[in-house]
């Protein structure tokens, strides 16, 4: 008799896991049960779609559900949500949420896959017309449409992580108003303070407005529309749409009830294998935690990278593989306007929370040689322990060549190296692509000379 296997969440990591274990083991019987209406989709793309980048929404979906069923053998269905666990009889109660009525279903092995979910403020008028989340497929297709019955809106994005700051660039090239509200001291926060200031330069340059250091109170409604906010410090600011990016939590709420181990910030707990506290269910992607690379600690650093790697962990050893799944960087990048932001690793303030002897080394170096055209210069920073000159992290602002430059430190983070080590790395020259001494060798070098 075929093993049975239920995935709760089909998208990034849950049909990973999915497609994993069915390829490798065509004899298991593999379900998955999709919360929304869409499977297999790029969400990072959604900030490109409501901005007219993307052009169709179908342009971001790799795999609807008759593809996944035919072509995989996995019996997938949308609009299904899972309501309850029961891990002594093996079983899930999964409502139709377009027809209503709940079935229950028997599992040998189940794969959690359920994501995470916008965090909303508790305030006066959160739930107001006008205030809208960008999550899902869903999401977008209701706020493009919102943006594209009134042109010229006022805009206010709350939140200037990089999904605020992606939805301001295509929000402003749209022809809209906006203005970023971030409650912390500076957008991007885990990034150096001279470089978040360089980033909102940007944003000023391009007409976006940013306020920081307040947070918002109230979103304040008419006849049940939204008309503006009210900040911490008294100000009114008109909107005419929000659009909350704020972060998101992991959706846990399910494991909880069903007595599994949660990790930082709610998150589920699970081994390198990505086994729960329950031997019979793995967790994978947005629900759960992972364990950093430099410090070896569980961080919450939800990224769609990590989302399908883990998802192919758990459905390879679904399948009886043994495959561990390494812990994350948190290495990411982004476009605002003509500026590219990349990091990886630890910022300062987290390494010397974390327990380093840390600082930090900020150099500006042309991202090719001076005297070829188009060269621009790239803002690098790394954050390494003074003690033993152990590379922890580092930080990119420029052109797009950063983001090469940060994959090359990720992989000298990876890899344990030091500055020192760095500083030896034989990298490429060419007038066209690089200078003689790389920006990461230049850094590098006056690292070197802050080890003790």
């Amino acid at each position: 008799m075929s093993e049975k296997i239920i995935v709760i969440g089909g998208t990034a990591a849950g049909l990973s896991a999915a497609s994993a274990a069915k390829r490798l083991d065509p004899s298991l019987d593999v379900t998955v049960f999709e919360k929304s209406g869409y499977i297999s989709y790029g969400a990072c793309g959604l900030p490109y779609y409501i901005g007219g980048v993307v052009g169709a929404v179908n342009d971001l979906i790799s795999l609807n559900v008759e593809q996944v069923t035919k072509e995989r053998n996995i019996k997938t269905f949308i609009c299904h949500e899972v309501i309850y666990i029961d891990r002594v009889k093996h079983s899930v109660i999964v409502r139709n949420l377009k027809r209503g009525d709940e079935s229950k279903y028997l599992y040998d092995k189940l794969v959690i896959a359920t994501g995470a979910v916008p965090i909303l403020p508790q305030i006066p008028g959160i739930q107001s017309h006008g205030v809208y989340t960008l999550r899902n497929i869903e999401d977008g297709i209701k706020l493009r449409e919102a943006l594209i019955r009134v042109p010229n809106q006022n805009v206010a994005i709350v939140g200037g992580g990089f999904i605020g700051l992606e939805v301001a660039e295509e929000l402003a090239q749209s022809g809209h108003h906006v203005h970023i509200y971030e409650a912390l001291p500076g957008i991007l926060s885990f990034l150096d303070a001279e470089y978040s200031q360089l980033v909102q330069d940007e944003l000023n340059k391009h007409g976006v407005k940013v306020s920081t250091g307040h947070a918002i109170t109230a979103i304040r409604t008419e006849s049940g529309r939204v008309i503006g906010i009210d900040l911490d410090d008294g100000r009114e600011c008109p909107a005419d749409l929000i659009v909350m990016c704020i972060g998101v939590r992991p959706q846990s709420d399910l494991v909880r009830e069903a007595g599994i181990k949660l990790s930082v910030r709610d998150t589920i707990a699970t081994d390198n294998q990505m086994r729960t506290s329950d031997p019979m269910i793995y967790a994978c992607g947005d629900c759960t935690h992972a364990y950093h690379i430099v410090t070896g600690k569980p961080v919450y650093i939800p990224l769609g990278t990590t989302a399908n790697k883990q998802g192919r962990v758990a459905g390879r050893n679904i399948a009886g593989y043994k495959e561990h799944f390494p812990g994350v960087l948190g290495s990411i990048v982004t476009k605002v306007f003509d500026f590219y932001i990349a990091a990886v690793g630890l910022s300062l303030r987290q390494a010397l929370d974390a327990g380093y002897k840390a600082t930090i080394c900020k150099i500006v170096k042309g991202d090719r040689a001076s005297y070829y055209p188009g060269s621009r210069d790239t803002h690098l920073a790394l954050i390494f322990d003074t003690e033993n000159g152990k590379l922890l992290g580092a930080q990119a602002l420029g052109a797009s060549t950063v983001a090469g430059r940060i994959n090359m430190l990720a992989a000298c983070i990876t890899a344990g190296m030091t500055v020192a080590q760095v500083n030896s790395i034989d990298l490429v020259y060419a007038p066209p692509v690089a200078p003689v001494y790389d920006p990461i060798l230049i850094a590098a070098s006056q690292a070197i000379k802050l080890v003790r």
